[in-house]
C-alpha cells in the first residue's frame, strides 16, 4: 500500500472536514493508499511543509498557499472541499450586537488566526469600519500548543473573558453557543453579513506542482478519496460522528454530526468562476499576490476523478 502525507492547519474543525472524513472513514485505504494526517497551524504551515515536499496534499484556506508558493508558482488545486468564506463571527452574549452588523466590533478585542484575519479585515473595511483603528483583531491564547484546534480555543478564550468575541470556524462558534457565552453575528455564506465576503476565499485540496509531474497517480487517487468522503458525507452527515468519535474531544464528538449537516449545502467540489474571481480581488487587496492575473493552470483538471 503506497503513503499519501496530509496536513491541515485545524484538526477539531468543519473547514476541511471531508479530507479528515477521508482519513478517518478509509477512503483512502479505498484507494490503495496509506494516509498519515498532520496537524500543522497557523494556516500557511501545511503549504510550506508542501512546498517542502514533506506533504503530499493540503487541506486548508486557499489564500494561505501563497505564502509558501508566491503568486500560485508551484501549487495546484485540485477540488473545493466547501464553497465560500468558512469562518463566522461570535461575539459574548452579553454584548450589544445585532445579527448581520459588523459594527458590534467596534472597540471590542477580536480573536482571529493568522491569514484568517485578513478575511475579517477585508469584511471590516468593506463594512466601512477600519481594523486598525476601531477594533483590536488578535491572536488567541494558547492556539500554538501542539494539538490545539483554533475554534476550540477561541470559544475557551472567550468565556474565559480573554476576548470579546472571535472570527473562526462552526465547531468554535458551537460550543460557544452551546455553553451559552457567545451569540453568532455574522455568517457571510448564509447571507448573515456583507455579500461581498462570501467569495474572499474558499476550503480546497491542493498538491504541489512538483508532485504532480512526478506522480500523477497519487495525486489523483488521493483527491479520489477526498471526493468520496465528500459524497459520502453529502448522502449521511450522521458518518460525521463517526469521524468525531475517533479524532474528536467528547464534547465535540458529539456535536460535529449537526454542524457538518447544516454544512454540506456547501460540499460541491467544483472550483467556479465565481470563487477564483472573488479570490482574486481578495488575495490582490490583502496584498497576498502581485500580480492581476491567476495562473491558467491553477486548477488540476484530473480526468480520472470525473
Amino acid at each position: 500500500m503506497r503513503r499519501i502525507r496530509l496536513a491541515v492547519p485545524d484538526l477539531v474543525s468543519n473547514s476541511y472536514f471531508s479530507a479528515i472524513a477521508a482519513y478517518a472513514l478509509g477512503f483512502f485505504e479505498n484507494e490503495g493508499l496509506e494516509a498519515e494526517l498532520t496537524l500543522l497551524f497557523p494556516n500557511h504551515l501545511p503549504y510550506e511543509a508542501l512546498r517542502d515536499g514533506s506533504i503530499d496534499l493540503v487541506a486548508g484556506p486557499a489564500h494561505a498557499a501563497l505564502l509558501a508558493f508566491p503568486n500560485w508558482h508551484g501549487v495546484r488545486l485540485l477540488s473545493a472541499l466547501s464553497q465560500g468564506t468558512v469562518w463566522v463571527l461570535v461575539m459574548r452574549a452579553d454584548l450589544d450586537a445585532t445579527p448581520g452588523d459588523p459594527s458590534c466590533v467596534l472597540g471590542r478585542t477580536i480573536g482571529a488566526a493568522p491569514l484568517v484575519d485578513l478575511t475579517f479585515k477585508r469584511l471590516l473595511k468593506d463594512a466601512g469600519i477600519d481594523p486598525d483603528l476601531e477594533t483590536s483583531i488578535i491572536g488567541v491564547p494558547g492556539t500554538r500548543e501542539p494539538g490545539v484546534s483554533f475554534g476550540v480555543a477561541a470559544a475557551r478564550a472567550l468565556q474565559a473573558g480573554q476576548i470579546d468575541g472571535f472570527w473562526a470556524n462552526a465547531m468554535g462558534a458551537d460550543n460557544a453557543l452551546r455553553s451559552g457565552v457567545g451569540k453568532l453575528v455574522l455568517d457571510v455564506r448564509r447571507g448573515l453579513g456583507p455579500a461581498s465576503a462570501r467569495h474572499y476565499t474558499f476550503s480546497t485540496l491542493a498538491t504541489s506542482e512538483r508532485l504532480l509531474m512526478r506522480d500523477r497517480d497519487l495525486v489523483t487517487a488521493g483527491t479520489r478519496a477526498v471526493l468520496a468522503a465528500q459524497r459520502a458525507l453529502q448522502a449521511n452527515p450522521n458518518l460525521a460522528a463517526e469521524v468525531g468519535q475517533k479524532l474528536f474531544p467528547p464534547r465535540e464528538a458529539g456535536h460535529i454530526a449537526e454542524i457538518i449537516a447544516r454544512d454540506v449545502a456547501f460540499y460541491a467540489p467544483d472550483i467556479t468562476d465565481q470563487a477564483l474571481q472573488g479570490l482574486n480581488d481578495f488575495v490582490l487587496q490583502a496584498g497576498l499576490a502581485t500580480t492581476e492575473a491567476l495562473r491558467q493552470d491553477l486548477i488540476v483538471e484530473l480526468p480520472a476523478l470525473a
